[in-house]
């Protein structure tokens, strides 16, 4: 198949589907990457586990960080798929795919086939949708639904004969998944970048002609029942999740991941590489400009991307605290402006096909590099390693510990039923704590006095060594426990990053406590073997 017939207007669309086939086979070969896919995996998988599917938890702790609606996806897919990594990169992939898909729709419409195919297979082949679309967190969720509200909304407001009810509509229940999805931003950016564009076109009149009554209890019957149950059952909930991680992260700076103010620049490089420059090749034309003949648009979709461009990466520039994952919400107008440029000034020239395959292949290229990369780093912090040997050596019944640092993928990867004792010195930890997975715990807590016995102090290493089946895991830089002896444990397994250690108490057979006492590399040893020898049983 030549580039041409790939890439032009005629091209078949059966060939845009590789890349979302891609994105799915990449989310099946990578472990979960730490903090963030081992703690919102688990969340998930502990709904399933629980059946409690109103409170969020972290190892069994209620974790009000954000709205319930990737959590619900995630637990359905594993009831369905299985706890796996995969089964929690699906629901991110598919809202990657939805995202991707609704811009080709909304680009035909705009500009017409050319450029459609144009526009998916420029943020097909980014780093955006291949790497972003399969980061399990909540931000291609939330971006995509913010697209969804945005684009609705604006095919409701450029019909010729007044408002489009259907489209308002479906954008009305868009900004209330959004909602739900990761809080206000998923009503408050879509509803700026579309108040700039209302003023900049003109067009309030049409915004007076919305369905705001069915649109408003659309949106309420979406977003609002989960908020009232939650917080009837956790009354301080709202001012926790509202109060403090919406309106304190955006406007403190006590938060982690400060970054200079330029930093969404390099972030949309980053993610949109290499169409981004074209973009910035056409910042010096005026958004009300017809591109040209060639692309006959309406200039107010033009000045609807720029807007909607500029006034999210403002809004997110503004807080200390920043993430690159905050910039997905801009991929689908980049895409566009991209496309449009192209299909303007290289499209028309000969070599122009060619070169655009080459710079996909390219793209794909650096984004299956960067898969590779990213599974080597996270094979290096990872706890599955330990978390294989828990699996199989440890009882349900049993209790697990650790210590000095959470090891977010191991309840997911050893599939633990019961909450791990965390032991810390939680009452200075309540004074000194920073933005990091202790504060996460025990603020969790303060929701919960019964899941708060999970937080155990340091007297409680004592007492475990006392305890038969009692398991504690540590980081291998671990101050408290090390790989090589500690008074009332034994070394059973030496990982990656992790240790893990079972109770002198605990009935161990002679070759377990010959390769403990033999250093690391006996101990590891000795726990693939259970491993395998409890496999064949």
């Amino acid at each position: 198949m030549t580039p041409s017939s790939l890439f032009s207007a005629r091209g078949r669309i059966w060939a845009l589907c590789l890349l979302p086939v891609l994105l799915l086979v990449l989310a099946a070969l990578r472990p979960l990457a730490l903090p963030d896919e081992g703690r919102y995996a688990e969340v998930g998988r502990w709904m399933v586990m629980s059946g409690d599917w109103l409170t969020p938890r972290l190892d069994g702790i209620p974790f009000f960080h954000k709205p319930p609606l990737f959590y619900w996806l995630e637990a359905s897919a594993m009831t369905v798929l299985g706890a796996t990594p995969w089964a929690a990169r699906l629901v991110v992939a598919l809202h990657a795919c939805l995202m991707w898909g609704l811009l080709w729709v909304c680009a035909r419409h705009i500009a017409g086939v050319a450029v459609a195919n144009r526009a998916a297979w420029m943020l097909g082949s980014s780093l955006a949708f291949l790497m972003g679309g399969q980061y399990v967190n909540h931000d291609t969720m939330v971006a995509t639904w913010m697209g969804v509200g945005i684009w609705c909304f604006a095919r409701a407001l450029m019909q010729a004969d007044g408002v489009h009810a259907g489209w308002a509509r479906a954008g009305f229940i868009a900004c209330g998944l959004g909602v739900l999805s990761k809080g206000l931003i998923g009503l408050l950016l879509p509803g700026l970048v579309l108040c700039l564009w209302v003023t900049w076109t003109w067009e309030w009149r049409k915004v007076w002609a919305l369905p705001w009554v069915s649109g408003v209890l659309l949106f309420a019957a979406v977003a609002l029942p989960w908020f009232v149950l939650a917080a009837r059952e956790h009354p301080d909930m709202l001012a926790y999740m509202f109060g403090k991680h919406q309106f304190g992260r955006y406007t403190a700076t006590t938060f982690n991941n400060a970054r200079p103010w330029w930093f969404y620049g390099l972030a949309v490089v980053v993610l949109m590489f290499p169409w981004v420059f074209l973009v910035v090749a056409s910042a010096g034309r005026s958004v009300r400009e017809r591109v040209s003949a060639l692309v006959p648009i309406d200039p107010r979709w033009t000045a609807l991307c720029w807007i909607w461009l500029i006034a999210i990466l403002g809004f997110f520039s503004i807080p200390n605290s920043k993430l690159i994952g905050y910039a997905l919400p801009v991929m689908p107008p980049l895409a566009l402006l991209a496309a449009l440029w192209w299909q303007r000034h290289v499209a028309p020239r000969a070599w122009g096909e060619r070169v655009f395959a080459i710079l996909v292949g390219l793209n794909v290229a650096l984004a299956v590099g960067a898969q590779v990369a990213a599974d080597r780093y996270t094979q290096k912090h990872s706890s599955l390693d330990v978390a294989e040997v828990l699996a199989c050596q440890a009882r349900t019944s049993d209790v697990v510990a650790a210590i000095d640092e959470y090891p977010y993928d191991l309840p997911f990867y050893a599939q633990v039923t019961r909450p791990l004792e965390v032991i810390q010195d939680w009452d200075t930890l309540r004074q000194t704590a920073g933005d990091n997975w202790r504060r996460e715990l025990f603020e969790g807590a303060d929701f919960d006095a019964q899941a708060a016995h999970s937080l155990v102090p340091l007297s409680r290493l004592d007492s475990l060594k006392q305890t038969p089946h009692a398991w504690v895991v540590a980081p291998n830089t671990s101050p408290t426990l090390n790989m090589t002896q500690h008074v009332g444990f034994e070394l059973v397994f030496a990982g990656r990053a992790w240790s893990l250690y079972q109770s002198s108490a605990a009935a161990l057979d002679a070759s377990a406590s010959t390769a403990a006492a033999k250093g690391p590399e006996a101990a590891e040893q000795k726990g693939l073997r259970g491993c395998k020898d409890q496999g064949k049983k």
